[in-house]
C-alpha cells in the first residue's frame, strides 16, 4: 500500500491531471502527469484500472495491487522521488492481465525514468 501522503483520491484532482494532456505509454500502462509544481508537498498517485478490462473486480484489484507495490518499491529505493509533478495517473490496459511483477515492474520503472528525463 502507499503511504497516505502519496495518494490521489479526488475526482477533481483525476479530472485535473487527465486535462494537461502529458502522458507516456509503456507495455500497456499509461501514465498521465499533472501539472508542474514549485512547492515541496509530495507527488500524488492514482491508479485506475476500468471495466473494460476485465469484469470482475478481483482481476482488476489484482492489476492495481501490483502497480502500487512497483510504485512503493520504485519510491522506496529513490529518496529523492520525481517531485515534478502535481500528480500523476497510471492507467491499466487489457494487456496487464497476462503479465507477472516483474513485467509491470519494468514498465512504471521504464515511465518513472522517462519522466524523471524530461
Amino acid at each position: 500500500m502507499l503511504p497516505r501522503q502519496y495518494r490521489l483520491k479526488k475526482r477533481i484532482a483525476f479530472n485535473a491531471t487527465y486535462r494537461t494532456g502529458i502522458s507516456y505509454h509503456q507495455n500497456g500502462i499509461t501514465m498521465f502527469c499533472g501539472k508542474k509544481k514549485d512547492d515541496e508537498s509530495p507527488t500524488k498517485i492514482g491508479f485506475v484500472v476500468s471495466k473494460k478490462i476485465h469484469k470482475r473486480a478481483v482481476k482488476r484489484n489484482r492489476i492495481k495491487r501490483l502497480m502500487r507495490e512497483s510504485l512503493r518499491l520504485y519510491i522506496k529505493s529513490n529518496p529523492n522521488f520525481n517531485k515534478k509533478y502535481l500528480s500523476l495517473i497510471f492507467v491499466a490496459s487489457s494487456k496487464l492481465l497476462e503479465k507477472n511483477f516483474n513485467e509491470i515492474n519494468y514498465s512504471i520503472k521504464k515511465l518513472m525514468s522517462t519522466v524523471k528525463n524530461a
